[in-house]
């Protein structure tokens, strides 16, 4: 099936429980009561998976506070950060050198900064905003990060000699971001061609049982096979990857 419009899967779905014809989503109560379907089920079908075509490079915002100079703001269209790098290019360096900084749990990262010893010269005692301290080290770039909030990313050192504070210039990252669903008539939904028969399916089999009060057994049953079919299928580039990745989830 080809992408299809959001006024075509009203028109779709409306036309299956024979209803009014309409050339807008907006013409008929029942057409805009079926556009929000289509939305809510779709949200639903977007959050039941990571969607490969979602994910994108992006970077961290830094705090810009010189008191929480190794915390990092994560945007709020992220719903995963599959991993970061950093750009630990020294004050003497020339080259930029982007390695891999890898995630902790809450409670290992906390061992692990709080092993350290406050009063050495080479750690900063920095108050997060939970009041809770954090022994961090400042002559180095980041090895290890956490996040204790699902919104700041939290690193466990920075190098004071090259900055402040850590730069949302020197971070890359690949992030899964989630799309926006436009209740608009020429609107397309973001997701993959193969994925649009599940959705027009379950949104039709939900648009029944709300609008009619009646479930529709053939939809119902052509939405499961579609849901498990689309398990199987998550990249366009084949089966070679797998089916789950490591990483930091925001879900």
């Amino acid at each position: 099936m080809a992408k299809m419009t959001l006024l075509a899967m009203v028109q779709n779905i409306l036309s299956s429980m024979d209803g009014d014809e309409v050339n807008s989503i907006s013409d008929t109560i029942e057409a805009t009561q079926t556009a929000e379907i289509i939305e809510t089920t779709y949200q639903e079908v977007y959050n039941d998976r990571l969607w490969p075509h979602t994910a994108q490079l992006v970077q961290l915002t830094a705090s810009g506070d010189s008191d929480l100079p190794t915390h990092m703001e994560m945007d709020d269209s992220f719903t995963r950060v599959e991993w970061i790098k950093y750009n630990k290019i020294t004050s003497t360096g020339t080259k930029d050198v982007y390695a891999d900084v890898t995630w902790k749990e809450p409670k290992d990262f906390m061992d692990y900064v709080m092993a350290r010893v406050s009063s050495n010269s080479d750690i900063t005692t920095v108050t997060d905003p939970t009041g809770i301290e954090l022994f961090i080290k400042n002559d180095t770039a980041p090895t290890f990060y956490t996040s204790f909030d699902d919104d700041w990313v939290v690193f466990d050192s920075y190098d004071s000699g090259v900055d402040s504070t850590l730069q949302a210039s020197k971070t890359q990252a690949m992030a899964y971001k989630e799309p926006v669903f436009t209740q608009a008539d020429s609107f397309v939904p973001d997701m993959p061609s193969k994925a649009f028969p599940y959705l027009l399916a379950e949104s039709k089999s939900v648009a029944f049982n709300q609008l009619r009060q009646t479930a529709n057994a053939k939809e119902e049953q052509r939405s499961r096979r579609q849901r498990t079919w689309l398990s199987q299928e998550k990249h366009r580039e084949g089966n070679g990857r797998k089916q789950e990745r490591p990483g930091y989830g925001r879900r």
